[in-house]
C-alpha cells in the first residue's frame, strides 16, 4: 500500500499508444498511456473501458458522433461499442479495465499490445 506518483510514472516512458501497467485492482489493470494522433476503429466485446484524462484534451470517435474529453474528465466506452480515441496533441490518459482487454479489442495491428509492462 503505496502512494503511486504519477507524473513520475509518466516520466519513465515516451511512446504513444503504449499502455503501461501501473496498479491492480480487483480483476482490472489501472494503465498509463500517451496518446498522439489518430488511433484505429475498434471496440471490445467483453470489456468496459473508463478513459480518464490527465494532460490534453481527448477526441472519443463513435461512429455516431463525436465525445471531447477534456482534463479531469472521463468517459466510459461500453463493451461492444466500436470507437477511435484520437489525441490531435499529446494526452496523457488513465485506464482502467478488465485484465482481459487487449488495447486494440477486435483488431490486431502493430499497435496491439499484447502483454502491457510495468511501470
Amino acid at each position: 500500500m503505496t502512494p503511486i506518483n504519477l507524473s513520475q510514472k509518466l516520466s519513465l516512458f515516451s511512446d504513444h499508444w503504449s499502455p503501461k501497467i501501473v496498479g491492480e485492482l480487483n480483476d482490472s489493470y489501472v494503465k498509463l498511456v500517451k496518446l498522439k494522433g489518430e488511433f484505429i476503429w475498434h471496440h471490445h466485446e467483453n470489456e468496459d473501458e473508463l478513459f480518464l484524462v490527465l494532460h490534453g484534451t481527448l477526441l472519443m470517435k463513435f461512429r455516431d458522433r463525436d465525445v471531447t474529453v477534456r482534463k479531469g474528465e472521463f468517459i466510459i466506452v461500453p463493451r461492444g461499442v466500436e470507437h477511435m480515441p484520437v489525441a490531435r496533441e499529446e494526452v496523457h490518459i488513465i485506464l482502467l479495465e478488465p485484465k482481459t482487454t487487449l488495447n486494440t479489442g477486435d483488431v490486431r495491428s502493430e499497435r496491439t499490445v499484447e502483454n502491457p509492462e510495468w511501470v
